[in-house]
């Protein structure tokens, strides 16, 4: 691959990163709605274990897709090294290992977090 494939492909990794936090996102959003209005405190059990099971397997699966995503654009990076006179951008996403690192231990350490308080929300 050529430098601008290189770099259109890095950019195309940081997108899929975000598009994935989207449905996340809204499930968080109605868990929110329901647990502000205090509908979970006469929701049955079942509805209870639902919720949260949506909001586990949808936040698993973008994590999963986060993941993937973080380890392809870290061999993005070997490649980006490897190009001959690279530009400046170049030169800075394949300096980019460390956030990269950061953005993988992030997403962990904030899903097991989030999963703590939807729990809480849900569950009371």
């Amino acid at each position: 691959m050529d430098e601008k494939a290189l770099i259109r492909q890095w950019n195309e990794m940081r997108s899929q990163i975000i598009t994935s936090q989207v449905a996340p996102a809204l499930v968080l959003i109605a868990i929110l709605v329901v647990a502000a209005y205090d509908k979970f405190d006469t929701a049955s059990d079942s509805a209870k274990f639902f919720a949260l099971g949506v909001a586990a397997v949808t936040g698993f699966l973008a994590t999963i897709s986060q993941y993937a995503a973080i380890r392809e654009a870290e061999a993005l990076l070997i490649d980006l090294r490897k190009v001959d006179k690279p530009t400046a951008l170049t030169s800075k996403i394949a300096d980019s290992r460390g956030l990269l690192s950061l953005s993988a231990i992030a997403i962990i350490a904030f899903d097991i977090a989030m999963f703590a308080l939807v729990t809480w929300a849900i569950l009371g």
